[in-house]
């Protein structure tokens, strides 16, 4: 866990916050006033993602930024499960002791699927969904090409090889080490982003082994299908879930998931939502276009 002052040469410069409401110490950004903004990173970042959008977006907004249990300045505890259900149950926790309403969600990679199942659970807290590189929980059976199209992808080509092998939990447990590497493999593009800070952000939640059960976990979950055994609601709680305005930005370089079947995913539930992509994004489009996120999304919290 990251001390809860450290600024990373003043990139990540904003007060800390902690909610001890989910059962363990989860630190979240809580800066602006106004509709709040919800931003949710995924595998293996954490708030410092969104360092960029904060102070732009806190002019006009409440931004609250968390990071999931196992990351950033948050607990490992490891006395935890570190399924879908668990991370969403610890998002309804924080929501709940912070009373936020008419949320917009900014979700990415597992943020997708964190947000959209808190979404249906809980739809009259949320007013709006703006998602970068990612797929929503969904209660219908995917296509027949569905997993094979996802991996294929290079990330789970990574990840089923060494889940094969019984490596996975050894090469993840070394993420202080190896954290660009393993967003190269998933898709970063911005060399140019990386400076000793930049390292020593994505590097500091993973000193040790234990403390990178929630980046060993996340992948698992969608490898042993624990994640898609949440039940998270019925058919009517979804359509709630279908009803909100949404928008896609796209990276295109992403080798997580692949573009194609994200957007294809997207378009199924949300036909007439704008989708913008982005050529020379990867995955991370927090890092790869911050400049162009942050201006899609002023617009669509004017249009929506």
């Amino acid at each position: 866990m990251i001390p809860a002052n450290e600024t990373f040469g003043g990139s990540f410069p904003f007060e800390p916050h902690f909610s001890t409401a989910p059962g363990f110490r989860l630190h979240y950004v809580d800066e602006g006033n106004g509709e709040p903004i919800v931003c949710l990173h995924g595998e293996p970042t954490w708030g410092y993602l969104y360092r960029r959008f904060i102070p732009v977006l806190a002019h006009t907004h409440r931004i609250v930024v968390p990071d999931h249990m196992g990351f950033g300045k948050s607990e490992t505890p490891p006395d935890r499960e570190y399924t879908l259900r668990t991370h969403v149950e610890n998002l309804e926790a924080l929501i709940g002791e912070l009373d936020l309403h008419d949320i917009t969600f900014v979700l990415q990679d597992w943020g997708g699927a964190i947000g959209s199942a808190y979404t249906v659970r809980n739809p009259a807290r949320v007013k709006r969904l703006f998602l970068i590189n990612t797929l929503l929980v969904d209660p219908a059976p995917p296509a027949a090409d569905f997993a094979p199209r996802l991996f294929n992808s290079r990330w789970f080509q990574w990840v089923t090889k060494h889940h094969g092998e019984g490596t996975l939990e050894q090469v993840l447990g070394n993420l202080g080490s190896t954290v660009l590497s393993l967003m190269k493999i998933i898709g970063f593009e911005n060399s140019a982003a990386v400076d000793d800070a930049w390292i020593d952000a994505y590097s500091a939640p993973f000193p040790a082994r234990e403390d990178c059960r929630g980046a060993i976990a996340f992948p698992l979950d969608v490898v042993n299908g624990t994640a898609m055994q949440f039940d998270v609601g019925t058919e009517a709680d979804f359509e709630k879930l279908w009803r909100k305005p949404a928008m896609l930005a796209e990276g295109m370089r992403d080798h997580a998931i692949p573009p194609d079947l994200a957007i294809e995913r997207f378009r199924a539930r949300y036909p007439h939502a704008p989708v913008v992509e982005l050529p020379t994004a990867g995955h991370f489009c927090q890092e790869d276009a911050p400049e162009t996120l942050i201006a899609l999304l002023q617009q669509f919290l004017q249009s929506s």
